[in-house]
Formats: C-alpha cells, structure tokens, sequence
C-alpha cells in the first residue's frame, strides 16, 4: 500500500508544509485554547464519573491504528442486562453543548501534534468499519485523518452516506493543496452553525452509523464474514496493528469486479 502511495507526486505543500503548519497550529491553539480546555476538563469531572477523555482507536494513515482523544460527552448507564443504554439515553445536556459546538473534538490538538491527525484529511472511522473497506479505498488511505473532510462540509458529520465518504476521502487523497483545505476549513467553520442533516436517504435506504451494519443489512455480506471482520478488528486493535484489506470478507463477485 505505502509502496503505491508513494508513486504519487507531492507538491511542497504536501510533502513538508501541511505537516509543518500542523505541528504550529495545533500548538498555538492548545496555548490560545487552554483555559476553556481546562474549563471542561473540571466540569466533566464534576458531572461525570470516571474519565474526562474518551479515547478510542481509529484507523489513521495508511491504516495504521492511533488512539484519538475527544471530550466524554456520555455517561456510562448500563441496562438490567449489563449493556449501554443507546446513544440518545447517555448523552449529557453538556455534551449535547460540545458536540453541536464542536468542542467535544479539541482535544484532537493534541493527535495533531503527535502527528496522527492533520487538521484536513478524511474523518477518522471505526477501525470496525475498515477493516471492510474495499481494496481500493484502503489503497487511497494515504493521508492523516483530519478534524474537517469534505465529507463533513458537503452533508453534514454523522450523516454522509458511506458511497460518498469513500468519493469524498480518495477525491482528496489525490490532490492535495494548500487553497483547498483552506476552503474546506472555512467551509467547516460555516458548518457548526448549520444543524446536520437526519435520515439522508439513498434510494430506499438510511445510512447506517457502522459501515459493517450497512454491509449487513444490505446482503454484501453474511453473518460469518461480519462476525469474522469484528473479530478481525479486535485484534487489530490489540495488536496496535495497521488495518489492510482483507479479502476474506468480501464476496467473490466483488472482488472480481476489483480486479
């Protein structure tokens, strides 16, 4: 993978500056921003049990695995059965407040800094979620994941289907300039002032929030090869490994079709 990536001719901007200008902004900003992020570092400790940060591993660069940090904006409320209650039970009124603002995802500077996030690149899934991926989507993984995509600022960011997050993600693999994640920045700045879309129909179809789900439901693949992938995953994540393409789970009519 990184051999075909590196056939791509990078401009300067590309190939030093992005890197450069993200290691000095994200700084500047962890400076600049340090009081509101010590502010709700304290008011989640007061009003949430347990940890201030959520993290969690994502596939970054060239799939390689990263852990990425966000603000909790959840509460860990199990049911009888010892499960988490969904998504809508858990969220704090405070976390509804940094999510729609944003700020829930600053802690993120910091993966800037260490150099697993850029500021501009694709948003970060699942490592669940790739592990499906197509051959080339994965191939085409070859920048930083980024805080803003163009898949945020054309739909929204929970609710872009997924045939236009892979569009969106190797559209801006391909080229990569200094004017264009500007104007994806901008665009994204313009975008926490705007409500997401909910319920983005494709055909007859919602997008579903875990692309395995969609996989799934939609007869692309069996039970075993999504039981499989989960597993897969795991690993991957245990290991601190880097996600490839896994033919296994893929039909074979499919994978013709790649060829």
């Amino acid at each position: 993978m990184k051999d075909k990536a590196k056939k791509k001719r990078k401009g300067p901007y590309e190939a030093f500056f992005k890197r450069f200008f993200d290691i000095l902004f994200s700084l500047l900003l962890i400076v600049i921003l340090s009081p509101i992020l010590l502010t709700v570092a304290i008011i989640q400790k007061i009003s949430l049990k347990g940890p201030i940060l959520f993290c969690q591993y994502r596939p970054g660069r060239y799939g390689k695995v990263f852990k990425m940090y966000k603000f909790r904006s959840m509460k860990n409320t199990f049911d009888e059965k010892g499960d988490l209650l969904p998504d809508s039970q858990r969220i704090t009124k405070f976390g509804k407040v940094l999510r729609k603002t944003g700020i829930d995802e600053l802690p993120q500077l910091f993966n800037i800094l260490k150099g697993d996030m850029s500021f501009v690149g694709p948003r970060p899934k699942l490592v669940k979620d790739m592990i499906f991926y197509d051959k080339e989507v994965v191939e085409n993984y070859t920048a930083r994941p980024g805080i803003a995509g163009l898949s945020v600022i054309s739909e929204g960011r929970t609710t872009t289907h997924w045939d236009n997050v892979f569009k969106s993600n190797m559209e801006y693999a391909k080229k990569i300039t200094l004017w264009g994640d500007i104007k994806i920045l901008f665009k994204t700045a313009l975008s926490l002032f705007k409500k997401d879309k909910q319920g983005i129909l494709v055909g007859d179809l919602v997008q579903d929030y875990y692309y395995a789900d969609y996989l799934l439901r939609t007869g692309k693949i069996n039970q075993e090869q999504y039981d499989k992938g989960l597993l897969m995953a795991k690993n991957v994540i245990a290991e601190n490994g880097t996600v490839t393409y896994m033919e296994e789970l893929h039909n074979k009519e499919e994978s013709k079709e790649e060829k």
